[in-house]
C-alpha cells in the first residue's frame, strides 16, 4: 500500500483566498468590501442612493447636496480612509487585476 503525500498546510484565511480566486468571486466580494468601507470611512451610508466602482473609480450618489457639498471638500481623506480599511480587511484581495484600490472618489 503506497502512502499519500501531504502537502503543505495552509491557513483557513489563504484556503479561503484561493477558493475566491478559483472560483472568481474575488472582485463581487472586492466591490462589496469597498462599498462597506466607503459606508465605514465617509458615515454618509444612509444618504448614499447609488454606489459603483469601476477601474479604480468609485462613483457616488448622495440624495442631499449639503452632504456632497461636505464630503467633496473630504474626498482626499475619504480615499486614503477607505484604502485604510481596506489594507486592514482580511477578505479584500489586493491582487485582484479587475477591482483594487480606490484611485478617486466621484459623489454626484
Amino acid at each position: 500500500m503506497s502512502r499519500v503525500a501531504r502537502k503543505t498546510a495552509v491557513s483557513l484565511s489563504e484556503a479561503i483566498q484561493e477558493y475566491l480566486k478559483v472560483a472568481k468571486l474575488s472582485a463581487g466580494l472586492n466591490t462589496q468590501r469597498i462599498f462597506a468601507a466607503w459606508d465605514a470611512a465617509s458615515g454618509a451610508g444612509r444618504y448614499t442612493v447609488r454606489r459603483f466602482f469601476r477601474d479604480g473609480k468609485l462613483y457616488i450618489t448622495v440624495d442631499s447636496s449639503v452632504v456632497r457639498s461636505q464630503l467633496s471638500f473630504q474626498r482626499d481623506v475619504l480615499i486614503e480612509k477607505i484604502n485604510a480599511l481596506l489594507a486592514q480587511d482580511e477578505l479584500f484581495t489586493r491582487d485582484d487585476a479587475r477591482v483594487g484600490i480606490v484611485k478617486e472618489l466621484i459623489l454626484k
